[in-house]
């Protein structure tokens, strides 16, 4: 007698649809893929080559095509500007991690007007476009003195902090209170709990946030040149990229492709170390009940 649990085949139907699927998002795949190898052909190519064939494969010897990745170097100031970028990535996105997760772990837990008028705001700031603020914050920045690295990590948690809190948030409101109530019942002091407890469970959430924020600020170009501008001791890589453009409009696209391709490679690795993590946290990071 056959079980009423079995389990049901997928039918003809299906299974072509689930190919049809495959094939679209392979496509879509190659699509988004173009770009990167439309650079990364022109930065073995000459300037001129790249203007009359942008499309076409590089010809000649391949080393000569090195030769655009020693001018970047040379001329951009390439080395420093890694420096800086590591190091305002790296601070800002520990700063939005670290403060982020505790700001929405209170205003989720502790239920009063002001919290939730809080987290209003943070969502609100979301919508905002960043063109409506950008002139009046680089001002502030310099009235502030935060044209310089330490000061652009500052902003950055202003600008990232709205997203994270929002992750966070949705995250922690599906932890039962029973573990928090447990923690407390032992002893624990509401800051026990949060580090001892409540952070250990953020993990996926946090791994999603450092990794929506990493790539954001590694490549972010707008905010760096409005606050730090043509300052030479702090460039990073995005402002020195651009300063390849000369005078009257004249541009060394050769050197340019060249550092974008050293520009791209760390992030591409990074995230395809870490792209897993993103939907797990995202998953994670959905508000149940």
């Amino acid at each position: 007698m056959p079980s009423s649990t079995a389990i049901a085949k997928p039918s003809g139907s299906h299974k072509a649809g689930q190919n049809i699927l495959v094939v679209l998002l392979g496509i879509l795949s190659l699509i988004w893929l173009v770009p990167l190898a439309f650079i990364l052909l022109n930065s073995f190519k000459g300037r001129l080559h790249i203007s009359n064939s942008p499309f076409s494969l590089p010809t000649g010897d391949l080393f000569a095509g090195f030769t655009n990745y020693s001018t970047g170097l040379q001329l951009s100031g390439f080395a420093r500007a890694i420096g800086w970028s590591l190091f305002i990535t790296i601070g800002s996105v520990a700063v939005i991690v670290f403060l982020t997760a505790m700001t929405a772990y209170y205003i989720t837990r502790v239920k009063t007007w002001w919290t939730s008028v809080i987290y209003y705001l943070f969502a609100f700031s979301m919508i905002a476009p960043f063109q409506l603020v950008m002139f009046p914050t680089s001002k502030v920045a310099d009235l502030l003195g935060l044209a310089t690295p330490w000061g652009m990590i500052v902003l950055y948690l202003g600008f990232g902090g709205a997203l994270s809190v929002f992750l966070f948030a949705g995250f922690i409101k599906s932890i039962p209170l029973e573990i928090e109530e447990a923690a407390y019942m032992d002893g624990c002091s509401p800051l026990q709990t949060y580090f001892k407890v409540v952070m250990p469970l953020l993990k996926p959430t946090a791994v999603t946030v450092a990794i929506l924020n990493t790539m954001w600020v590694w490549n972010d170009y707008l905010l760096p040149y409005l606050v730090i501008g043509n300052d030479e001791r702090f460039k990073t890589i995005p402002i020195v990229i651009q300063a390849l453009t000369g005078s009257n409009g004249n541009k060394d696209l050769g050197a340019q492709m060249a550092m974008l391709v050293l520009a791209i490679i760390p992030i591409v690795i990074f995230y395809l170390f870490s792209q897993k993590h993103i939907i797990e946290g995202v998953a994670a990071g959905a508000v149940k009940g």
